[in-house]
């Protein structure tokens, strides 16, 4: 298989995984069953919630030896790809952090509300790493738009005060947020991937390494590496590398094994997934379940179940060809950025003019509650697919 052929349940599966994060966070828990939702941090197990964001983590992963193997086929050395995934990154942490500290925002001391300053720092983003159609007769206006939006950004956060002593009221980085989290995630592996390229044996080690390196955080055995935490901490905790390198060693799998040897593909990844969950809940032990304190039997849990899952849908979807069904994952899956931040904008927007859209947040019924977030969660991925038609989306 070549880096081009792409594999059509990695969009599908990156977009479910987008659709059921959009609904867990707009799903308001009073009422509804808790395993829709997050479990608290010292509870021992896990909600759907808690699965969502360690799903795409594991998509992420699996799509780096697509983007980074299609710069090897190009040609492109390795400084120059050593560089985009670095940019890359880095973007991701910008926005993460921006994001992160949008609802930090002390009105009276920034000079502006929490939803002004959102939706100016969210249209900065679109104006920076926005994909536009580019050709000689447009350099000069994009590169205006991209000065633009920078200019927006960096006045916003000179401008930005949220009252407290912490950080003298400046930005924090704190956790990253999620595009932060992503950053980190893949700066590691697709380091990794790059070093390693295609080698299966040599990812594994990689993988178990950070096994390790999450289960020594866990018992504090790298408490001398504190000094670099507020840095490195997501990388020292080893828990997004682990999912992450997972991913990516899935689709190392299926590139050697799929096509006529499809069948040793899924049952390698379906392997994989039983052997995951049992080492999950083996090292369940000594180390609770948990989203929140990024465990590592919670960790191999959700890798396993994100196996599974991805073997269950390339049966259907890349061997059986059973696509059509699939149709209104395919704007998230192909567009995740974008589908991520767009319904923020809405929800800025909403919260800006008062209007009660979000009426059925305040119901009683936990049925229309849930059918509530989950026609909130298409409708954001519609809205994803007409911003893509007047060619706004965003690209790392």
């Amino acid at each position: 298989m070549t880096e081009n052929n792409r594999i059509s349940s990695i969009d599908i599966m990156r977009g479910l995984t987008l659709v059921l994060m959009l609904f867990v966070n707009d799903l308001h828990m009073s009422g509804v069953p808790a395993w829709l939702g997050h479990r608290a941090a010292d509870f021992d197990g896990m909600g759907l919630a808690d699965w969502v964001f360690p799903g795409f983590l594991f998509m992420v992963g699996m799509a780096i030896p697509f983007s980074v193997g299609n710069r090897i086929t190009k040609g492109d050395d390795s400084f120059s790809i050593a560089k985009h995934i670095i940019i890359r990154s880095v973007s991701l942490l910008i926005i993460g952090v921006l994001m992160l500290n949008s609802g930090r925002v002390n009105p009276e001391f920034t000079g502006m509300s929490k939803n002004l300053w959102a939706l100016l720092m969210y249209t900065g983003v679109f104006l920076v790493w926005n994909k536009y159609i580019e050709n000689d007769r447009n350099f000069f206006s994009i590169a205006g738009l991209r000065l633009v939006g920078i200019a927006l950004l960096v006045a916003l956060v000179f401008k930005f005060n949220s009252g407290k002593i912490e950080n003298n009221g400046s930005l924090i980085t704190s956790w990253w947020g999620i595009l932060g989290l992503i950053g980190w995630g893949y700066l590691v592996s697709a380091l990794i991937y790059l070093a390693l390229r295609n080698n299966i044996l040599n990812t594994v080690v990689a993988v178990m390494f950070f096994l390790a390196v999450n289960i020594l955080s866990k018992l504090d055995l790298l408490n001398f590496l504190n000094p670099v935490k507020p840095i490195l901490g997501v990388i020292i905790e080893g828990n997004v590398p682990l999912i992450v390198l997972s991913g990516l060693l899935t689709t190392l799998i299926l590139k050697k094994y799929s096509g006529s040897n499809f069948r040793m593909a899924i049952m390698i990844i379906v392997g994989m997934g039983i052997l995951s969950v049992a080492a999950g809940l083996f090292l369940r032990n000594w180390f609770i379940i948990s989203k929140i304190q990024a465990t590592p039997s919670w960790g191999l849990l959700c890798n396993g179940i994100s196996m599974l899952l991805f073997a269950l849908l390339y049966w259907i979807i890349d061997v059986k060809k059973h696509i059509r069904w699939s149709f209104f994952l395919k704007p998230a899956g192909e567009n995740s950025l974008t589908t991520y931040l767009a319904p923020d904008i809405v929800y800025y927007l909403i919260w800006s003019t008062g209007i009660p859209v979000l009426f059925y947040k305040q119901s009683g019924a936990p049925l229309i509650v849930i059918a509530g977030s989950i026609v909130w969660a298409l409708l954001m991925v519609g809205i994803t697919a007409l911003l893509v038609k007047f060619n706004i989306k965003l690209k790392l």
